[in-house]
């Protein structure tokens, strides 16, 4: 008996699946087994009485309330009170429907005397229901309810389906207050500690919002003894996530330099191009893109050096436009690592941020995009020894058509 009770406990294979489909392929069943005549609906109208007892929803609401050893000893009532999508242990209360949701949603009178029922069956189990929100607290008989909650294990299967009847009919948000209290009480007050296997193997998989019963499992894991043999949060989980914490710091060096080269790339062949180009259009259409040239040349030599306006012989021209693709390349560049500095500041902004302040990390990263702003300087530099040659081509084919 002694290893029995010290063993770890065991998911149920059932109760995960049957919450799986309760969650995302409701109903359970494939066809229906009656047409949809509302039976649900009009029990709850005080039209029908349920089967096979014959008594009407008003009866049980006033004349069983607080009758706990009729509530204990009648097992076909609860399917009535709580209807669901699937077949439960009475085989004569109807499965809902979609559309008789919908209808028992618009009516009044139904949803009432649902509240009711529910009520009265919170109060069975030493419960009450304290606000509209579903929020719940202990009721007055809760010690002598508590223990006949603690020894009556077949009450749990009560709970599992209004829970479940709760989310169909539209009162989702009382699950989670319900669920938290059965936790509370049996893991922290110990007040009903065999309830605490269902709870977590059914209660909690109710809930239909993923947050919300990763909050609740999270509950129960802080307060589940003994804590090696809480099964629904594994601590492998904690584990891993602690390793790939360790491992984070690495991934981020690459970062910035990624950025950087992205940043860099665009700005290569911007300069070979715009030369390629010029060059192209002076050969090919020397007449008609000739002016816009002179322009273009007149317009960079007023920007970078005034004093070569003055200048008219061929060779001097050809000097002030090395002279100034080597200032214009100069300033692109100072521009280009100012650009690189403000962005690698931001990028190690983040990576504090992200990695939370690793300064060897920062240094290392700052390094790295100085050694990628040098090489992409000296790429622009040899690119420059092209531009020049381009533009002595230039000023060649612009003399002769003088």
């Amino acid at each position: 008996d002694g290893t029995e009770l010290t063993a770890k406990p065991k998911r149920s294979f059932y109760a995960a699946r049957d919450l799986y489909k309760y969650r995302h392929q409701y109903p359970n069943f494939k066809d229906l087994r009656y047409q949809n005549d509302l039976c649900n609906l009009r029990f709850y109208k005080n039209k029908i009485p349920f089967k096979p007892d014959g008594v009407y929803i008003e009866e049980v609401l006033n004349k069983w309330k607080g009758d706990y050893e009729k509530l204990e000893h009648n097992h076909t009532y609860i399917q009535w009170l709580f209807p669901l999508r699937e077949q439960g242990l009475n085989f004569y209360a109807k499965e809902l429907t979609t559309y008789e949701i919908e209808e028992f949603k618009k009516t009044k009178e139904a949803i009432r005397r649902f509240l009711l029922a529910y009520k009265m069956m919170l109060e069975f189990f030493g419960i009450k229901l304290i606000d509209k929100t579903g929020n719940v607290a202990r009721a007055a008989n809760w010690q002598e309810r508590f223990q006949h909650l603690n020894e009556s294990q077949h009450n749990y299967l009560r709970i599992t389906r209004i829970l479940k009847s709760l989310g169909e009919l539209g009162y989702e948000s009382f699950k989670s207050p319900l669920v938290k209290f059965i936790l509370h009480e049996a893991l922290v007050e110990d007040t009903i500690p065999n309830i605490k296997q269902s709870a977590l193997e059914y209660f909690v998989y109710t809930i239909r919002d993923r947050r919300e019963r990763r909050k609740l499992l999270r509950f129960a894991q802080k307060h589940y003894t003994p804590s090696e043999h809480f099964i629904w949060g594994p601590p492998r989980k904690q584990k891993s996530e602690g390793s790939k914490t360790n491992k984070k710091p690495a991934s981020p060096v690459s970062i910035p330099n990624s950025h950087i080269s992205k940043h860099k790339k665009p700005k290569e062949p911007k300069n070979t191009s715009a030369s390629g180009s010029s060059a192209g259009k002076i050969t090919e259409e020397r007449k008609v893109e000739f002016t816009k040239n002179e322009e273009e040349n007149d317009q960079d030599e007023q920007e970078v050096n005034c004093d070569a306006v003055g200048q008219n012989n061929s060779e001097k021209n050809s000097d002030t436009d090395t002279s100034q693709l080597s200032k214009s390349e100069e300033i692109h560049d100072n521009t280009d690592r100012k650009e690189d500095a403000s962005h690698s500041k931001k990028d190690d902004e983040n990576l504090d941020n992200d990695c939370g302040n690793h300064p060897g990390f920062v240094e290392e990263d700052l390094c790295k995009a100085e050694n990628s702003s040098n090489d992409t300087s000296s790429d622009l530099q040899d690119n420059l020894d092209k531009d020049t040659l381009s533009g002595g081509t230039t000023t060649k084919a612009k003399d002769e058509l003088k």
